[in-house]
């Protein structure tokens, strides 16, 4: 069974940075696109990053692209999600996403998400 595992949320003041991290188990993450949503409270789970399976590409929403950084490590069966510069609207659950082989499909499995806040 695969097993989607994020950490690394919290509270942070507007402008400060937090790394999120997702372990990935019962399933090789090294063969597939990796990636974040998150969910604001009453709002629609929105679409974040994603990186392919190489590590080559990478896509972003226009809202984060150049404060966020998604980066894979496949030996060790995790990707991350660097913010930067946060703004109180990335206030979400972060929730950790894997999609078999290749970013054009849709996602596959999905981690049970982890909270930031980001204060004004």
């Amino acid at each position: 069974q695969v097993q989607l595992v994020e950490s690394g949320g919290g509270l942070v003041q507007a402008g400060g940075s937090l790394r999120l991290s997702c372990a990935a188990s019962g399933r090789t993450v090294s063969i597939d696109c990796m990636g974040w949503f998150r969910q604001a409270p009453g709002r629609e789970r929105e679409f974040v990053a994603q990186i392919s399976r190489s590590g080559d590409s990478a896509y972003y929403r226009a809202s984060v692209k150049g404060r966020f950084a998604i980066s894979r490590d496949n030996a060790k069966n995790t990707v991350y999600l660097q913010m930067n510069s946060l703004k109180p609207e990335d206030t979400a659950v972060y929730y950790c996403t894997e999609t078999a082989y290749d970013c054009t499909r849709g996602v596959d499995y999905w981690g049970k998400g982890t909270q930031v806040t980001v204060a004004s």
